[in-house]
C-alpha cells in the first residue's frame, strides 16, 4: 500500500512556477522589505519606473492598512 501512495504523490500536478512568477515574487518581497522602487527598477532592468510600479506592485488590504497606520501615527 505504501508504494501506491508514493506513485499517487508523484502523479499530483505541481503548480506552474515560471521565471516571470519568480520576478514578481522577488519584487514583492524586496518592496515589502522597504527597498527603494528606483533601485528595484534598475535591478529589474526597466527603463521606465511606470513599468516597474504598474506591473510588479501588488498591494492587498493588509499592506494598505499597515501603511495608513504608519502615516497616521507620525
Amino acid at each position: 500500500m505504501c508504494i501506491w501512495r508514493s506513485i499517487l504523490l508523484y502523479k499530483q500536478e505541481l503548480p506552474k512556477v515560471t521565471p516571470h512568477i519568480c520576478r514578481h515574487t522577488f519584487y514583492s518581497n524586496m518592496e515589502k522589505l522597504g527597498m527603494n522602487p528606483k533601485t528595484l527598477q534598475k535591478i529589474m532592468g526597466h527603463s521606465d519606473i511606470g513599468v516597474t510600479l504598474n506591473t510588479y506592485t501588488h498591494l492587498d488590504f493588509d499592506d494598505i492598512q499597515k501603511e495608513m497606520k504608519e502615516v497616521c501615527n507620525r
